[in-house]
């Protein structure tokens, strides 16, 4: 017997982060059960670039509006009930953080430094693109204040 090949589902999400202290920081939120760290991400609907479609996600999910980078940081798959989800993720550099927004009761958010974001998230592909995005902020970070 053959295999079905699966479907997978093409998503877009962002990694939202913000300088403090000198610091990268990540906004980590939780899924909707509380169980899990995660980044904002959904699907992409009609007609919508995968960038403008990650910022939705990041105001619906967490409240923040920011500027999203139009440059694709990378990809993480995923499964979920069964189906397979390919997530294309951006940088997002935070500019305002809201308290009313439509998931505030659904999910908890919290800022925190790139090595305990990388610890907390549950997906090791999304966890080497957090490695990744580490990296090259560093380098950034390290420029912009010397």
């Amino acid at each position: 017997m053959s295999r079905k090949a699966s479907k997978v589902f093409i998503q877009s999400g962002v990694i939202p982060y913000r300088v403090n202290n000198g610091k990268v920081e990540i906004l980590l939120i939780t899924t909707r059960d509380f169980q899990h760290w995660v980044i904002p991400k959904g699907d992409i609907p009609n007609g919508m670039s995968p960038p403008d479609s990650a910022a939705k996600e990041a105001w619906e999910e967490a409240g923040i509006i920011g500027q999203v980078d139009a440059n694709e940081l990378g990809t993480y798959k995923y499964r979920k009930q069964g189906k397979i989800y390919c997530v294309k993720m951006y940088l997002l550099s935070v500019d305002m953080l809201s308290e009313d927004y439509p998931e505030a009761t659904k999910r908890k958010r919290q800022w925190v430094e790139v090595n305990k974001a990388i610890r907390r998230v549950k997906f090791n592909s999304l966890k080497r693109i957090l490695k990744g995005f580490f990296q090259v902020k560093s380098q950034f970070c390290a420029l912009q204040y010397k």
